[in-house]
């Protein structure tokens, strides 16, 4: 889980690995091919955006942007069908390497405008890796290919979502009762408390309303909305409250 220099490192070589094992799942597709999470794109919507989410984040980083940067070429994913993937994978790679180098750069610490509470390059360094590691799953649903994340990358991006999920911005689940255990095994849990005035999260776990637990792949992919195999997550308690804690959790997706 996210702490310090040795974790900024991990997450900018996360940014080159996910993005190099995402490219290794297209050796037998091509840009037409539809990717079933994300309803309305192909393969090449799907790399236009990670390249432009890339290229985004790497100018926030060099320019050391003290708002928010315009996100056009995240949205915008056009691009004709037929073009060249092998072309279009090159420009993934060099987005990734430019953002990595820029990570590295700027160094942990550096003040640059973020998307959540923080403030700093570490945060984009964690974000854009995690952002790489879903995607890859989208490229790997696309392609018939398995997918699966080291214990480390799945808790610390659990963690991540877990995080947001309190923030101030998500919609808001108060109430009696309300509370949430989430467990990845090994030891990696969380607890989620909507009973106060304010929502809260700790990493540990206890006596929790909904208890949710599966491998750290299984949960995260099922957090962030794509399929899990049947039976591979478990919910005890009340299945409602952590449908809705999910979906609203969801709120800076949109």
């Amino acid at each position: 889980m996210a702490s310090g220099t040795a974790d900024f490192e991990r997450h900018c070589d996360q940014i080159l690995s996910q993005t190099d094992l995402l490219l290794s799942h297209l050796a037998r597709a091509t840009t037409a091919d539809p990717v079933p999470t994300c309803p309305g794109w192909n393969l090449g919507n799907l790399l236009r955006h990670l390249a432009g989410t890339h290229s985004w984040a790497t100018e926030i980083v060099t320019s050391r942007a003290p708002g928010p940067v315009p996100d056009d070429r995240v949205d915008d994913v056009s691009g004709p069908d037929d073009e060249d993937l092998a072309a279009l994978a090159a420009r993934c790679a060099a987005a990734a390497g430019r953002l990595a180098a820029a990570l590295r750069e700027a160094g942990p610490d550096a003040a640059v405008w973020t998307a959540a509470p923080d403030g700093t390059a570490a945060f984009w360094a964690r974000r854009m890796a995690h952002e790489t590691a879903v995607h890859r799953a989208d490229a790997a649903f696309a392609t018939g290919t398995r997918y699966e994340l080291d214990a480390w990358a799945g808790t610390d991006a659990l963690d991540e979502w877990v995080g947001f999920s309190t923030s101030p911005e998500a919609p808001s689940l108060r109430g009696p009762e309300r509370t949430l255990r989430i467990s990845a095994g090994e030891g990696a849990e969380w607890f989620v408390d909507l009973t106060g005035p304010a929502p809260r999260w700790r990493r540990g776990g206890g006596d929790a309303a909904v208890s949710v637990r599966g491998a750290a792949t299984d949960l995260l992919l099922l957090m962030y909305g794509r399929p899990v195999p049947e039976g591979s997550v478990e919910v005890r308690g009340d299945g409602e409250l952590f449908a809705r804690w999910r979906d609203g959790a969801a709120f800076w997706l949109e």
